[in-house]
């Protein structure tokens, strides 16, 4: 841990001079206690750094909880040995991997054309906690229904993994989709438009931030809330599909030991350092002392189920994954598809250079992150992976 000011905290080795800057900016504003946490997979984002958890009281900076509430991982770990399951599905991992691309809707702008009956529970159960918070999700996204049990694109993915001890595992990321990317805009904006109407000085405009106590406040504490659920549902209802998937293909029920379903972008109310707090964490998992998490490598790289050490100087928190080491724009111009296809040899995926992107030499080594995490986390399983599902 590197002690940046006494208003941020660094667990990155890898950190570039933007990104310090950046989170340097945010660890300014007035009303951040005591110190924002940098994780070691900290990269440029919008406003706020990604891989930063961010203490502040009586005000949110919507920015600094990002467009995609409540993105996260879900994971669960199954009964089946890598060779029984290679074997229950004649061999052909193939199969299976395009027999989940049919049942879950993958890439931005991809829905259910209906509604699936094991949705149906989740959404009343989303339509209720929408009624109560006193708001219509339909004005963001009139379809917000059929987007339950989505996968979206960029670095969601859906994967079958193998753990330390040859047992398989289910894993899957993603969030709020597009009905959350309009919430987090409309707040974004809100936010934006009031340090515009009262002169408010800002290094950076996405850093506008809503006051609490007032009714702009309170509507978004609302309707994030309603979003992080959202994307905990989508989640599991993709994580439905996925299991149906299996039972289907090799006629055996899955039977769960462990599963861990967790957000990395969002909002808690916390108590740190004495003080009660709104705690973001954009692209960072809870590690408080003993709980569990997720943190995907890249693209064909090793993934890891932790535990949280409690760390209090990080906030009790620790990286959600990798990080990238270069751009989305950057990557396509420097990696080809051949080195794609050189990194994921052994691993079932759709070869495309739609995901040239995600090349995992795009992002930090996963084993540099985990390595600077040692007193966040401790690893419980190290995940290889076998199967690999993305969107355009």
């Amino acid at each position: 841990m590197e002690q940046i000011t006494k208003r941020l905290m660094n667990w990155a080795s890898i950190l570039e001079p933007n990104t310090r800057d950046q989170a340097e900016r945010l660890s300014r504003m007035p009303f951040v206690h005591p110190h924002v946490a940098l994780m070691p997979d900290a990269h440029l984002g919008k406003g706020a750094t990604v891989g930063s958890v961010i203490p502040t009281v009586g005000a949110i900076i919507p920015a600094a909880v990002g467009v995609d509430i409540g993105c996260g991982m879900i994971a669960v770990r199954t009964q089946h040995t890598e060779d029984d399951f290679r074997r229950l599905l004649g061999g052909d991992l193939s199969y299976l991997r395009r027999s989940i691309e049919a049942r879950i809707p993958l890439s931005a702008g991809k829905y259910n054309r209906e509604i699936e009956e094991s949705a149906k529970r989740r959404i009343s159960e989303l339509e209720d906690l929408a009624e109560d918070a006193g708001f219509n999700p339909a004005t963001y996204a009139p379809n917000w229904r059929l987007q339950l049990g989505t996968l979206g694109s960029g670095n969601h993915f859906i994967e079958v993994s193998v753990d330390e001890e040859d047992r398989v595992w289910l894993f899957l990321h993603s969030g709020s989709r597009g009905v959350g990317n309009k919430i987090a805009q409309h707040h974004i904006r809100v936010a934006q438009e009031i340090a515009t109407a009262y002169f408010i000085p800002l290094d950076d405009p996405d850093l506008a931030y809503l006051v609490e106590g007032t009714p702009e406040f309170d509507r978004y504490i609302a309707e994030l809330r309603w979003a992080q659920h959202f994307a905990l549902l989508n989640r599991e209802e993709m994580m439905h599909r996925v299991i149906a998937q299996v039972e289907l293909l090799t006629g055996i029920a899955v039977e769960m030991s462990e599963r861990v379903n967790c957000h990395h972008n969002y909002t808690s109310r916390e108590r740190h350092f004495g003080q009660d707090v709104w705690l973001s964490r954009k692209g960072a998992i809870d590690a408080s002392l003993g709980t569990p998490g997720l943190i995907p490598g890249s693209m064909g790289d090793l993934s890891y189920v932790v535990v949280g050490r409690g760390n209090r100087l990080a906030l009790h928190s620790s990286p959600h994954g990798a990080g990238r080491n270069y751009s989305r724009s950057a990557a396509r111009r420097t990696f080809t598809h051949d080195q794609l296809r050189e990194a994921m040899a052994g691993i079932e995926y759709r070869d495309t250079d739609a995901f040239l992107d995600e090349i995992p030499a795009a992002y930090k080594p996963i084993d540099v992150v985990m390595a600077d995490a040692e007193d966040l986390v401790e690893i419980t399983h190290t995940l290889h992976q076998i199967v690999n599902v993305k969107g355009d």
